[in-house]
């Protein structure tokens, strides 16, 4: 999953926690690198949770939890307003900027992995 932000991509990760932050936004599950946290205040477009106020909330099986102070609730998700871009722009549903051209690199790659030439 990129970082919703600027679309960077997570490298294989090393021994220890990982310095990409979690959280959620617009009932979505998001990564914000570590470019990004110290660029922008990482949690103001984030979601809060309604009982404390806290921005470490978790999405899982369609309910959003918080992290601190454990009240859920379900996920309302509206996909006919859209979703946030890394840019934070309103883009359609179904279009994933972040995943623009992935379908490419994925089969460079792979030809790069087999040593073929494409639709070979």
């Amino acid at each position: 999953m990129p970082c919703f932000r600027c679309g960077a991509r997570q490298t294989d990760p090393v021994r220890g926690a990982s310095p990409w932050k979690r959280g959620v936004r617009a009932d979505r599950q998001v990564l914000i690198c570590p470019g990004c946290q110290a660029a922008h205040d990482g949690s103001a477009p984030l979601d809060h949770c309604d009982a404390c106020g806290s921005v470490a909330l978790g999405c899982r099986l369609g309910e959003i939890e918080c992290r601190d102070c454990g009240h859920t609730r379900e996920a309302v998700r509206d996909d006919a307003a859209g979703e946030a871009s890394p840019a934070g722009d309103l883009v359609p549903s179904g279009a994933h900027p972040a995943d623009t051209g992935l379908s490419e690199e994925v089969a460079a790659a792979l030809t790069r992995f087999f040593k073929r030439s494409p639709g070979a």
